[in-house]
């Protein structure tokens, strides 16, 4: 009794300490830190990819350099402010001088100065030119023996400079630059929805992936299975050797693509999680999103709101515009007249009040004329080629808006017939489960053959791949609509963004 006692005894320990030795394997071949999974729909991962991904990142740091591009054209309208001087200026130096008799001889110059221009100056759109408001002062002295001292003041001074018969650059920026920011903010909602579109393919191909692991675990179970059975018939004679080696082949084949499922899985869950922005601690579990809206979209509709809305329309205006803006300066470089006036007073003398006392008149008025009399016809020539370019581009665009057109009616087929063929692949799924139970039923008792039943498991397989796809497909094109349009059409609301509250937030 006591030998059976310490017997038992010998064996509790020795089980308890296989117990140990396999708790701490296990706890060694875990991971550091712990998986945690997190169930994702379809718009929670749209609307992570649209604030935490690389992509929508890069979105926005394009519309931030078209606005600040557009800032920046915006204050060339508003008056500047300007500052220039020479603080101090000090000269010691044998300069020429021309003298009564004409003969030159050389002169030593030892002094120092100091001059300041303070001045508004604001550009006009309107013709091109340039409206100065300056004040200025100037302070030299002589450093030597004497020491003499002046100053010369200009209190206040009106400068006007205006290109006669060239191009108007300001006005043409004024006309473009707009058109060009409105093109950018479009770009920006499109882009955004861009991401979208690539947030729901990356979301799909993980459902697809996952969808296919489970239904290569669920074949695997089916093949042990069915060649457990298989083994049972052959010992009785009831199935031949032939059958039985097909049975093991498909069993082997059921383990090799739970393993390729398996790694598929885990590149398609990395290349989802790395986009989203993510960590690598958080194992996704996408929910297959079964319902969709009931929806049909006009065409004329949809290419009605493309042509208004869509980056494209501006791209064009623009696009125009800069092809006119090139002949004008062509034409411009043609001859070039440039009026340039001054009006004010100035002071001089010695001390510095008295140099605002006394004020004299300062007017300048020049006007610079150049005209080319012979240049073999080349400035004609870059006219005759911006002209050439411009109907180039008429032409492109021409050809452009055919093929916007084009592509936009395939896109409203393909997103009308996708519910249709959606519905279709979600019967035909439910089909080929249930064909393929009961080709199951119907082997085990011999009523089909091993060829039937891998017919059956592939149809089912391929039913439920292609239900899948039929769904990614829907919400691809109806996103894709969204982003051509600019246009919500479920809730018939335009997509749009307060811009500025876009820039100040990031």
């Amino acid at each position: 009794m006591r030998f059976e006692q310490l017997f038992s005894r010998n064996i509790r320990l020795m089980r308890t300490k296989k117990i140990w030795i396999a708790l701490l394997f296990t706890a060694a071949s875990l991971p550091a830190v712990a998986q945690t999974e997190k169930l994702i729909t379809l718009s929670e991962a749209i609307a992570l990819a649209r604030t935490q991904s690389v992509d929508a990142a890069v979105v926005l740091n394009k519309l931030k350099t078209s606005y600040w591009e557009y800032r920046t054209f915006k204050a060339d309208l508003l008056p500047e402010v300007n500052l220039t001087g020479t603080l101090p200026s000090y000269k010691k130096s044998y300069s020429t001088y021309q003298q009564s008799d004409g003969s030159y001889t050389f002169v030593r110059n030892n002094s120092m100065g100091l001059s300041g221009v303070l001045s508004v100056d604001q550009n006009i759109w309107l013709t091109g030119g340039k409206l100065s408001l300056t004040s200025s002062l100037d302070y030299i002295r002589q450093l030597g023996t004497d020491g003499s001292k002046q100053f010369m003041s200009v209190p206040v001074g009106v400068e006007f400079t205006q290109p006669l018969f060239g191009i108007n650059n300001l006005k043409w920026n004024r006309r473009i630059e707009p058109v060009r920011y409105e093109e950018a903010k479009a770009e920006f909602i499109s882009a955004t929805e861009g991401v979208t579109m690539k947030a729901i393919s990356y979301f799909f191909e993980l459902l697809l992936a996952k969808e296919v692991l489970t239904t290569a675990l669920q074949n695997q179970q089916n093949a042990d299975r069915l060649y457990e059975v298989a083994g049972a018939k052959r010992r009785m004679g009831q199935i031949s050797e032939n059958e039985l080696l097909q049975l093991k082949l498909s069993s082997l084949n059921a383990k090799a693509a739970v393993t390729t499922a398996n790694s598929n899985l885990n590149a398609k869950m990395f290349q989802l999680r790395a986009f989203l922005g993510l960590s690598e601690e958080v194992t996704l579990q996408p929910v297959l999103p079964e319902s969709v809206p009931d929806l049909s979209i006009n065409y004329d509709r949809v290419l009605q709101k493309a042509l208004e809305r869509n980056a494209f329309a501006q791209n064009i205006r623009r696009r125009q515009l800069e092809a006119d803006y090139e002949v004008a300066t062509a034409k411009g470089n043609l001859r070039s007249v440039d009026l340039f006036a001054s009006v004010g007073y100035s002071g001089l003398d010695h001390t510095l009040s008295s140099a605002y006392k006394g004020l004299k008149d300062n007017s300048v008025v020049e006007v610079g004329v150049k005209i080319p009399i012979l240049d073999w016809g080349k400035r004609r020539g870059k006219v005759k080629v911006a002209q050439s370019n411009r109907e180039v581009i008429s032409s492109r665009i021409k050809q452009e808006q055919i093929n916007f057109n084009q592509d936009i009616f395939l896109l409203v087929e393909h997103f009308n017939n996708q519910a249709q063929q959606l519905s279709i692949a979600h019967e035909a799924d439910a089909i080929a489960q249930q064909r393929y139970k009961t080709s199951i039923e119907t082997f085990l008792i011999g009523k089909i053959n091993t060829l039937d039943l891998n017919d059956a498991q592939t149809a089912k397989d391929e039913a439920r791949q292609k239900r899948i796809s039929e769904l990614y497909y829907y919400w691809y094109y109806y996103y894709q609509i969204r982003s051509v349009t600019l246009w919500d059409f479920r809730s018939n609301t335009e997509l749009t963004a307060d811009f500025d509250d876009v820039i100040r937030k990031q």
